[in-house]
């Protein structure tokens, strides 16, 4: 379609401009989920720097900062889709940037983590420099999902999280008793470690405190504070001085008084009682 100006001449349409607006000190990847979609994702990357005196356990020079990495996008997709740049060695995601590597957990075939909502940045850690170069320098756009690397999505992807949510449960069983084996295992060398530290001081004479005592800790729980306060009520009640002070007498005499009343209340509704019933018999 030829546009028209208020002159009535044929306008050219505008060119796209080819240049991609992009952070400062960023490089803009065009991507595409599959090649039937006309819009582009762009991820922006850089080189992983930080400062001097700062410690970092990403590797400097091969490791690519990577921002606006989508839901879609996991570990094993990432490493494929830049793995045109050179051998990619690791891929973490992370939901806030972070200068330490999140801890890495045994990989389950059972329990899976629970996915980050949202977008993602990544550290993408390639095996020669020389991958991050290529990387800044890519042009694309580049596919997620190909023939050879399918991501599933929409309801198939929902199908297939359902399928996995059902387990076997057999494998179920062999699982759990595995980690509780290796947990049990944990547990027991951190308490004969501290068993071996208890009371054991160091070069410099300080003793470091474990959570292993002589008494054990009374649990945190209101049966447990009932417990104690009844303790210690008995405990002022065994030292307390009975009819040692004037006062005590008062209350004492008052106390048996008010008992002498209740009982003759007691007894003339007992008598006023029997009278009704007819089975009064003074004599």
């Amino acid at each position: 379609m030829v546009a028209r100006g208020r002159s009535g001449e044929a306008r050219e349409p505008r060119e796209p401009p080819e240049e991609i607006l992009s952070p400062p000190g960023y490089s803009a990847i065009p991507i595409k989920f599959s090649e039937k979609q006309q819009a582009c994702h762009y991820l922006y990357v850089r080189e992983h720097r930080v400062r001097e005196g700062t410690n970092s356990s990403w590797p400097q020079k091969r490791t690519l900062f990577v921002l606006n990495v989508p839901p879609y996008c996991t570990e094993e997709f990432l490493s494929s889709l830049l793995s045109c740049c050179g051998p990619v060695q690791s891929v973490d995601l992370q939901e806030k940037p972070d200068l330490a590597e999140s801890p890495k957990e045994p990989k389950s075939k059972l329990f899976h983590p629970k996915p980050v909502p949202g977008f993602q940045i990544a550290h993408v850690v390639f095996q020669k420099p020389s991958g991050v170069s290529a990387a800044l320098a890519l042009k694309g756009p580049l596919l997620v999902s190909t023939e050879s690397h399918p991501v599933k999505s929409g309801i198939h992807k929902w199908i297939s999280e359902y399928k996995d949510s059902l387990l076997d449960p057999e494998a179920l069983r062999v699982e759990v008793d595995t980690f509780m084996e290796a947990y049990d295992k944990k547990i027991a060398e951190e308490e004969a470690k501290a068993k071996e530290e208890d009371g054991v001081p160091d070069d410099e004479g300080w003793v470091k405190v474990t959570p292993r005592g002589r008494r054990p800790v009374l649990p945190r729980t209101e049966a447990a504070s009932l417990r104690v306060l009844e303790r210690e009520k008995r405990k002022r009640a065994r030292k307390e001085l009975l009819n040692f002070y004037a006062w005590q007498h008062r209350e004492t005499k008052m106390e048996y008084l008010a008992q002498l009343r209740k009982r003759f209340q007691e007894d003339k509704q007992k008598i006023e009682l029997m009278r009704v019933q007819r089975k009064f018999r003074p004599y």
